[in-house]
């Protein structure tokens, strides 16, 4: 049986951005919502990448997170701890 989580809509909601003209979560926010260090979210992903189709997650490129970084570069809290490209994970 899947695990149920229930997380406020406001908890969730300022954490969405658009990548590739979809909205995505980023790595260390999710893993932040479910309480699990971000590499050891990225750690179960890389291992068990067949769980993960491209609809459902893809990784960001370096291009996209120069980009991302750019658009976002009033805000140290929200570029916090980026010094990889993330997975980003859809709505799907």
């Amino acid at each position: 049986m899947p695990l149920a989580v229930s997380v406020p809509e406001e908890a969730i909601v300022h954490r969405i951005y658009e990548i590739r003209g979809e909205r995505v979560l980023l790595d260390r926010d999710l893993a932040d919502l479910f309480g699990v260090a971000t590499k050891a979210l990225k750690q179960a992903v890389r291992r068990n990448r067949e769980r993960f189709p491209e609809d459902f997650m893809f990784e960001m490129t370096t291009t996209e997170l120069e980009s991302w970084r750019e658009a976002h570069a009033g805000s140290e809290a929200v570029r916090r701890g980026l010094r990889y490209p993330p997975f980003c994970f859809t709505e799907q």
